[in-house]
């Protein structure tokens, strides 16, 4: 985002003239505030300004999308979730949106924002901030947009520097001139020292480069300066050192390597930029074809009170001010107790903070509102998930996120999350794996989307598959959180690898055994049968199958396999307490892939919440009663009361582990 350079002033509409009612006015302070929406083909403009100005946003970005999209073939100009703008007239409206940090003393002054998520992108402009080029903003926060979108792993320098250097574009009616010089920067760096490269290639989104405003602009210019040189200056001599870092961070280089290995003697590069900021002239790009607009095709509506309120509110929500939310939802609802986007948004408010049930009855209400909001229908669908998978409101849940994808089939969390549903109850998984890979071809950057695939896979018992999606995500993590999680993954998928090699050959001695048994005559087939009662036990990784022994007493449980499935992404090894039992009713039951498992047991007025890694290893038993078969532990012991025993567990938020399970009629 620029910090030093306004926008020039844009003339502010008129205000509205309301009719006088009787012999009583409206005063000033009690006007609702205007506002206005224009729907182009790709954007969604929110704005209290003029009409003309709403439009003006709304070309412009159709215009800049056009030229990135002749400039770059290859780029992704059009992101999956869509992209709203609100554009502010003036600095009041600007900071009452901005983030809560934005207003600390000695920040950085800035005139636009971007916002992104797997929701919404939303960019916040100021409009009449005073510079020449008004729509400089408006093509930096796109330029931000379509880098993130298409390329996840981007430094922040080069993010800013590139922004700057599309931000101070020009859009002709024959061509687009990209890259134009910035002079603010010039002259900014010319009359400072320039920041070291190993400094600026190490700047963050915590660094006081980047928020205080004594230290931004520097960084900025010099990173614009910095992108402008790699793009223009060295392909003069020839060389392409951009691409070669671009390709290096694919590579899952890290910036600073890459950037020695790239750019070669950093020492050397600094002298080269200093030399070329001094320089009296500077070149930039030429995009020849028009990127006329047929301004027929935008709509325009004016807000209600209501509307315009929720709106606000959905952004502050994104925008970490939740209280701020909280009361402009709460307007838009006394205004409109019906408005859909306020429901909306209110569920995810909720969602936010953490409040589930609340979350859930909003998003219904916003479902019977819209039954078209894509978005409610989503949130709904994942909260009766977190619910339980496999209770009464199960099947909504599928219902609901294949009506998502109806609706909006760009919309890949959908996808993820309908993949998610059938891996946890261990059913249509060929359909689970396959719509994972579709959302991975809408958002082929979502390290979780890659993660959820190779658990679908561990699921299907593919875990060499899994491993190699696994390194492909781990090559791919962005941050500290998604690396740790791709390794987690990876640790739980070599684990089961093993496992499933060793279940191969204990079953091939076995089968040698048997063969060998038969051949010499030996009769093998000493089972009785006990109609009484009957035991469950785990083979390898299959559901467990119901045996019969010969003595089954109502404290008998089966032992698990000798050699059972490993504990799946099992957490840090700590001491557990005594061995306990208890009595009472398994209320849920919720899997995860591949074999954990969470149960809640309700025992003499206590509510207990107990976990297995590996479902697969618990002792299971049945007494009174002849089960199925085949047991299906995640879809079928819900309910029923049983006896269980567990191991106490300390610091975790879970009680327990379980042990054994006896189910009673």
């Amino acid at each position: 985002m620029k910090a030093h350079s306004p926008f020039s002033r844009i003339a502010q509409a008129l205000p509205l003239l309301l009719p006088i009612i009787f012999a009583s006015q409206l005063t000033a302070r009690d006007k609702p505030e205007r506002w206005l929406e224009v729907l182009s083909p790709h954007f969604r403009v929110i704005g209290n300004g003029s009409e003309k100005q709403a439009r003006k946003v709304a070309d412009q970005f159709e215009r800049i999308r056009a030229a990135f999209q002749k400039a770059f073939p290859g780029l992704r100009v059009d992101p999956s979730a869509p992209i709203i703008v609100l554009a502010a007239k003036d600095e009041k409206t600007f900071n009452a949106l901005t983030p809560a940090s934005w207003k600390q003393k000695g920040q950085l002054m800035r005139t636009g924002l971007f916002l992104r998520s797997q929701e919404k992108n939303y960019v916040l402009l100021r409009l009449n901030a005073g510079d020449d080029d008004p729509y400089h903003v408006l093509y930096h926060e796109y330029t931000h947009l379509l880098m993130n979108e298409s390329f996840p792993q981007i430094p922040l320098w080069l993010d800013e520097g590139l922004a700057e250097f599309y931000g101070n574009s020009e859009i002709q009616e024959k061509d687009v001139l990209l890259g134009k010089p910035s002079a603010g920067d010039i002259a900014l760096l010319r009359e400072n020292k320039l920041l070291p490269l190993t400094t600026l290639f190490a700047v963050d989104h915590s660094s006081p480069y980047y928020n205080e405003q004594t230290k931004g602009s520097i960084f900025y210019a010099e990173s614009w300066a910095l992108a402008h040189y790699l793009m223009l200056g060295a392909d003069q001599e020839g060389k392409k050192p951009l691409n070669d870092f671009i390709g290096l961070l694919r590579q899952s280089v890290d910036s600073q390597t890459a950037a020695h290995r790239a750019f070669g003697d950093l020492t050397q590069l600094q002298n080269q930029l200093a030399e070329y900021v001094q320089q009296s002239r500077f070149r930039y790009a030429i995009v020849k074809g028009s990127t006329e607009m047929d301004e027929d095709e935008f709509k325009e509506r004016e807000l209600s009170p209501a509307d315009a309120a929720a709106l606000r509110g959905d952004f502050m929500i994104y925008n970490q001010r939740l209280a701020d939310a909280r009361t402009l939802l709460q307007e838009a609802l006394s205004e409109d107790p019906s408005n859909a986007q306020a429901a909306e948004s209110m569920g995810f408010l909720e969602f936010r903070q953490g409040h589930q049930a609340e979350g859930k009855k909003w998003f219904t209400l916003a479902v019977k509102l819209n039954s078209q909001s894509y978005l409610a229908h989503y949130y709904f669908a994942v909260l009766t998930m977190q619910e339980s998978s496999q209770g009464p409101d199960a099947t909504q849940v599928e219902s609901s996120l294949r009506t998502v994808t109806k609706i909006n089939p760009n919309f890949a969390p959908a996808y993820d999350a309908l993949g998610g549903y059938y891996g946890i109850r261990g059913e249509r998984l060929e359909e689970a794996r396959m719509l994972e890979l579709q959302a991975i071809e809408l958002e082929p950057n979502n390290v979780r989307f890659r993660v959820n695939a190779g658990n679908i896979l561990l699921r299907m018992q593919r875990a060499d598959d899994a491993l190699h999606v696994g390194k492909v995500a781990l090559s791919m993590a962005k941050t500290p959180e998604e690396t740790a999680m791709v390794r987690t993954f990876l640790e739980s998928a070599q684990k089961y690898q093993e496992y499933l090699a060793s279940v191969k050959q204990f079953h091939d001695r076995s089968q040698a055994a048997q063969k060998e048994a038969t051949e010499i005559g030996q009769n093998t087939d000493s089972v009785h049968e006990d109609n009484s009662a009957g035991s469950m036990t785990s083979d390898k990784n299959s559901p467990p199958r119901l045996q019969h022994r010969q003595e089954v007493t109502a404290s008998t449980v089966a032992s698990s396999t000798e050699e059972s499935a490993p504990a799946l992404a099992r957490r840090d090894d700590r001491p557990h307490g005594p061995r306990e039992e208890a009595e009472g009713k398994i209320v849920t039951v919720k899997c995860s892939p591949p074999a954990s498992m969470d149960l809640t047991f309700a025992s003499a007025g206590h509510t207990l919440l107990l976990h297995s890694e590996n479902y697969f290893q618990l002792a299971y038993s049945a007494l009174n009663f002849k089960p199925s078969e085949e047991l299906q532990p995640c879809r079928q012991i819900q309910g029923f009361q049983a006896r269980i025993r567990f191991y106490r567990i300390k610091g975790q938020s879970y009680v327990g582990e379980l042990i054994a399970i006896e189910l009673r009629k």
